[in-house]
């Protein structure tokens, strides 16, 4: 098969210098992967959109969900946490920003450090989500999960959440999980909550302090229905799973797709930011070598960071439709 060459009006092929876009042929084919990248990531983010508008009345609120924050347990902090990994990441692309702009200067002392703290703050990043994905997922309330797929969570006559562990019975009895390896295949819960709808049940009848909250959410006060102690009693009777945490199958906080949506989105994200760090790791020590001295150009500098201001870009607008909207 012959192999076409492209030749300018002078007779020159161009061997990926400065034409015919007047940059790179590396920085040109950053930007084609950044556009594609963005087309893929406004596709997950599109689709978040339509299924929380289309279960608009059962979605979580982010306010009662990410309210977690390091060494202050059952302190409610919502957001706090949220908002410091954000400050986190923007403060990691303006260390990025004075890192290309060392290199055009040819500091090298300079790149190296902003470049140091740029890796340190995606590390910040990257631990603070993964600490955050534990919390998520293993939960803090616990909730039962109905016969027909609703979530009932539990409150005080104040309004608070109560725990499980606050009002459960103690019913002695030995519980073992359905899995597959017992021969039903549709089931892959190996892992028994920490009680069973049983306990749950009868502990709730036992105190009439507590009440029942749905995962609907009332559209004139923006806050989740709760029901009378006669309501809740109908309610509780048709308790099929005890929900501790969120996963793949089952979401203690309400909607299911909403925690479907997180894992994937928030770690689609997260693998690109652990991706840019690796590399601005690889950078960094090819900084010390001296390597791009030898060059005379700090331009691979300039390229991870078109790919690091792209990942923080994104994160802007995750942070937006998961924790703001």
């Amino acid at each position: 098969m012959a192999t076409t060459v492209t030749t300018s009006a002078e007779g020159k092929t161009w061997g990926g210098g400065k034409e015919p876009m007047g940059i790179s042929y590396g920085k040109m084919m950053m930007w084609f992967f950044i556009v594609s990248d963005a087309l893929t990531f406004s596709g997950f983010l599109a689709a978040y959109g339509f299924s929380r508008f289309k279960f608009i009345e059962t979605w979580p609120l982010a306010d009662e969900v990410f309210t977690h924050f390091p060494f202050m347990h059952g302190v409610s902090a919502p957001m706090y946490y949220v908002a410091f990994m954000t400050f986190v990441l923007i403060f990691s692309s303006v260390t990025m920003v004075l890192a290309v702009d060392a290199g055009h200067q040819m500091k090298k002392n300079k790149v190296i450090l902003y470049m140091f703290l740029t890796i340190i703050g995606g590390f910040i990043f990257v631990g603070s989500q993964a600490w955050e994905w534990k919390n998520f997922i293993k939960g803090e309330y616990g909730a039962v999960e109905t016969k027909g797929g609703s979530i009932l969570q539990f409150i005080d006559k104040d309004g608070k959440r109560i725990a499980l562990g606050e009002f459960a019975a103690d019913i002695p009895s030995e519980r073992v999980a359905d899995t597959k390896s017992k021969g039903i295949w549709f089931f892959g819960n190996e892992t028994l909550p920490t009680y069973s709808v049983e306990e749950v049940v009868e502990g709730f009848k036992a105190h009439p302090e507590v009440l029942i909250r749905t995962e609907v959410i009332d559209p004139k006060t923006k806050k989740k229905i709760t029901l009378s102690r006669e309501e809740s009693l109908k309610r509780i009777e048709g308790t099929q799973y005890v929900v501790e945490g969120a996963n793949l199958i089952r979401n203690e906080y309400g909607q299911k797709l909403f925690a479907d949506f997180f894992f994937f989105i928030t770690g689609f994200h997260g693998f690109h930011v652990f991706s840019g760090v690796m590399i601005n790791v690889l950078i960094f020590f090819n900084i010390l070598l001296g390597t791009y001295d030898k060059r005379k150009s700090y331009e691979m500098v300039e390229k991870v960071g078109l790919y690091w201001h792209f990942v923080d870009l994104v994160w802007v607008f995750v942070f937006t439709f998961f924790y703001l909207v």
